[in-house]
């Protein structure tokens, strides 16, 4: 490192341009001058870091007896900006305050549909009590009422189109998300939506003129000649009953729970797969073990809400279920189910006491989701015990 020059060379590139300074003795003093020290260059060694500018504040000597002034600082404008700008606090809180208003609106929806439930079912509240919910009969005409019937429809049914429609989803996840050719993956994804956009008229209308004849002159005869010894496939075959609305369940949520399950499926890390691939698994215990085993809180809540779709399903059902309040074995059998049961006799509803048992039917129903949703949230923590690892 060589000696910086005298400050009068001029002409040596290593000058060091002079700040103007208060001479001691002054009354007041001057502005402070900014030296930059980007100009104050030294011989530097080949392959040293070039010098990081700074800015220098230089303080002028005070005069004799006078009190020491700070250097003055310079912000930078990120700084100066961030400084004018403020906290941000109130928007902060604001925010917060909106966002825990749309959280206790769902507390408060689900709060006011339950009060109007109960209070418009009060007078048969008062009539049957809780016997209500565990009484066979229904007669309009002599005031006598119960829903244990169609609580029962609505669970044969639903659990009827869960065990048709589970192994047929899984069976279309696993296939799209693991087997299928690329070129095909788009099309048949494409036509597994396209169920879940039919409005459920159209279902109920392809039910009765295609669905209903096949069951009473084709499944129904040979259920009965090969399962009838259950119990399960007995009586007069209409066409109409259990099996024909749990087949057009089933065919409702069949997309639901497939599009849910292959999206979760796909969702799982390659990693999984190659690492199961590399034991020296075979393809189906690569997806038993590395995909479904991964995916199966996923494939259960997607379950759940094909069974929340199935019980609230009314229109399709009440076009192939029979409508006939009545508690039977067999799945040839016409039932009732608490949504069909509504949408048929409410606008018939001529006395107080009969409106009054049907919204205490929705109420029914309204319980009945809330524990099949308290029965899902411990089927997923069954799953989950003693694995919050492998659940997330």
């Amino acid at each position: 490192m060589h000696s910086l020059p005298p400050c009068g060379d001029f002409h040596s590139p290593h000058k060091l341009p002079q700040g103007e300074y208060n001479q001691p003795g002054d009354s007041d003093f001057q502005e402070t001058k900014i030296v930059s020290s980007t100009r104050m260059t030294t011989e530097r060694e080949p392959g040293s870091p070039l010098p990081v500018p700074a800015t220098l504040a230089v303080t002028p000597t005070p005069a004799a007896g006078a009190e020491p002034q700070p250097a003055v600082t310079t912000l930078s404008p990120i700084r100066e900006y961030l400084s004018k700008r403020g906290s941000g606090r109130l928007a902060d809180n604001s925010f917060a305050a909106v966002m825990l208003l749309c959280a206790c609106s769902i507390f408060v929806i689900v709060l006011f549909i339950l009060t109007i439930l109960v209070l418009r079912s009060h007078l048969s509240f008062a009539q049957f009590g809780w016997r209500f919910f565990t009484r066979s009969a229904w007669d309009p005409v002599s005031g006598d009422f119960g829903a244990l019937p169609f609580i029962y429809g609505t669970l044969v049914t639903s659990f009827l189109a869960l065990a048709i429609a589970v192994p047929l989803a899984l069976g279309v996840a696993v296939f799209i998300a693991e087997l299928c050719p690329q070129r095909l993956r788009a099309p048949i994804s494409f036509l597994t939506e396209l169920l879940a956009a039919i409005p459920s008229v159209v279902y109920g209308l392809w039910a009765v003129f295609v669905l209903v004849p096949i069951m009473r002159e084709i499944l129904g005869p040979f259920l009965l000649k090969t399962l009838g010894w259950t119990g399960l496939f007995t009586g007069p075959n209409f066409g109409v009953g259990f099996l024909t609305a749990g087949i057009i369940l089933s065919i409702m949520i069949l997309p639901i729970i497939s599009s849910l399950t292959r999206d979760i499926m796909m969702a799982v890390p390659n990693s999984q797969r190659e690492a199961v691939l590399a034991l020296g698994a075979t393809k189906w215990e690569m997806i038993r073990i590395g995909v479904l085993r991964n995916s199966r809180i996923g494939i259960v809540g997607a379950i759940m809400l094909g069974l929340g779709r199935a019980l609230g399903e009314t229109i399709a059902v009440t076009m192939v279920i029979g409508n006939h309040p009545e508690i039977s074995k067999s799945l040839f059998s016409p039932g009732y189910t608490l949504a069909s049961v509504i949408a048929n006799e409410f606008s018939e509803a001529t006395g107080d006491l009969y409106l009054s048992a049907l919204i205490q039917i929705g109420l029914a129903l309204f319980l009945v989701t809330i524990v099949v949703n308290a029965i899902a949230r411990l089927m997923v923590w069954a799953v989950t015990r003693g694995a919050p690892g492998r659940a997330a």
